[in-house]
């Protein structure tokens, strides 16, 4: 199968586009390498995926023009490609033009393949509020620009399933973790901070947080197995992620241990729209998919320090 990634050479959306050319499939990836963070990241992950045969086009969902160039013998899409996470520097036109325009448009460039078999819309627990411990039928209650825009993508996507235009689904995806994770997220700062001497920091009243803290490649093993079951996922909505609850204290706890030394902590102010509670409620995605993720997150931190180690 042909297979495209976008935002391919994002953190989960590089190890997807490699696991499906590992599972034999044709892999193009497209993304626009926006400075939201490091280029340098960016371009380590385009290296590995380019090592492995994967051609990753350089082009931007938001514009028509650049929607035109991308590959019209496709058969699924993987849609990672968005304005990630909540942040200060981020603007409500960012979120709204890279999450809700540019899935729009992706969504006309897959109504216009031959031999499209699903399209994978990839969702966040952001779009459940402050508290996302749910089944996939409770009400959403976003509570940030980024879980709002986030919702309108995959309502969008999940309108064409509806239409019977083309089968669709979305993953929500928890509080993913790993190698390639980005600069400016938990463990890769706290990974950088504990071995460069420096504080991390810590929002107000965050140590208490509680998280569904998921191994990258637990998460994967859960979209890819999307795959050959069309007809089940068509038009539903799946959570992706580990039901073991941690505090951001409990992964603080663990790089220091993984580092063999404390980290230094600057408590900050709170974080507007910061969800206080994740946990995975995963009884569909076991049923649909047989999905069952087993890292541990001390595992996943020492994968995570290793990759760290290795690339910087």
């Amino acid at each position: 199968m042909k297979i495209l990634v976008t935002g391919a050479v994002g953190f989960i959306g590089s190890h997807t586009a490699e696991r499906l050319q590992k599972m034999g499939h044709e892999v193009v990836g497209v993304d626009n390498f926006n400075d939201y963070y490091s280029l340098e990241l960016k371009q380590l992950n385009e290296k590995a995926l380019n090592e492995k045969g994967i051609t990753v086009l350089k082009l931007d969902l938001r514009e028509i023009t650049d929607i035109n160039k991308l590959p019209k013998d496709i058969n699924y899409i993987f849609h990672y490609a968005a304005q990630p996470g909540i942040s200060s520097t981020s603007t409500f036109e960012d979120y709204f033009t890279n999450n809700v325009i540019a899935t729009k448009n992706l969504i006309d460039y897959a109504l216009q393949l031959d031999d499209l078999k699903l399209l994978v819309n990839i969702g966040t627990s952001s779009i459940y509020g402050l508290e996302a411990t749910f089944p996939e039928d409770v009400a959403p209650k976003p509570a940030s620009h980024y879980g709002v825009t986030k919702l309108t993508a995959e309502q969008l996507v999940l309108q064409k399933s509806r239409e019977q235009q083309f089968k669709s689904c979305s993953l929500r995806l928890y509080s993913v973790i790993g190698p390639r994770e980005r600069p400016e997220k938990m463990y890769t700062k706290l990974i950088a901070c504990g071995l460069n001497g420096e504080a991390f920091p810590l929002y107000e009243g965050s140590d208490k947080h509680l998280r569904s803290f998921t191994y990258v490649g637990d998460i994967v093993d859960g979209v890819v197995s999307v795959i050959g079951n069309e007809d089940k996922v068509n038009g539903e909505i799946i959570n992706l992620g580990t039901e073991v609850e941690h505090t951001t204290q409990d992964g603080i706890d663990a790089v220091e241990k993984v580092l063999g030394k404390p980290i230094k902590i600057n408590v900050i102010a709170k974080r507007a729209g910061d969800q206080l509670r994740t946990k995975a409620n995963i009884d569909k995605a076991r049923k649909l998919l047989n999905y069952n993720p087993k890292t541990t997150l001390l595992e996943s931190v020492e994968k995570q320090v290793e990759w760290y180690k290795a690339n910087f």
